[in-house]
């Protein structure tokens, strides 16, 4: 009676658990790891070649060949189709990533641009064009640059000085509980 006790609610904590995104075990779209450093103010963002995301410095997700970003914990967080779309856990949708643009769930156009020679361009509600600093090192190959727009459109849906009002919804998908720019980790 007593090993019952604990395996109801353990079992109870299993149904309430993510779920990977469905292709998450055979990957999605193969990205090429590069060494690349985003730089936007006081922040920089580092992506180093075994695929560990720093932020100022700090480990905070992982990405990986075949399209998969993944927490500290190995968690699922998102994963790049080859179609462009990315997925989160429990097949949440989180937009849709190409080589260049990247645009929130449920959008037609790009509110995020990775333009060649790395500049960082957000798109205000009125189609304004905002710079938001510079990726460097992407450019190696379309692969390496897709990687960069990848991390540059997952970390910018949690980003308070980069969400765009409009997506609400985008901001509570799949990526944590919030992001503390200069203040902690982007996922507590």
């Amino acid at each position: 009676m007593r090993r019952l006790a604990l395996v109801v609610p353990l079992s109870l904590l299993a149904a309430c658990a993510a779920t990977p995104p469905a292709n998450w075990v055979r990957g999605g779209a193969l990205l090429d790891i590069p060494r690349a450093r985003w730089a936007l103010a006081d922040l920089t963002i580092d992506i180093m070649p075994d695929g560990k995301i720093l932020v100022n410095g700090e480990h905070q997700l992982s990405v990986d060949r075949g399209g998969r970003v993944f927490g500290l914990e190995a968690e699922p967080v998102a994963l790049l189709e080859p179609d462009g779309r990315v997925t989160g856990p429990n097949d949440d949708p989180l937009g849709q990533v190409g080589v260049l643009h990247a645009s929130l769930p449920r959008q037609a156009n790009a509110w995020i641009t990775v333009a060649e020679g790395g500049a960082v361009i957000r798109y205000a509600e009125d189609g304004e064009r905002e710079p938001l600093g510079t990726w460097m090192g992407c450019e190696a190959t379309a692969r390496a640059h897709q990687a960069c727009t990848l991390v540059t459109h997952l970390l910018g849906m949690r980003m308070d000085k980069l969400a765009r009002p409009r997506a609400p919804d985008a901001l509570q998908m799949g990526l944590g509980n919030g992001l503390g720019l200069g203040t902690g980790s982007l996922f507590p």
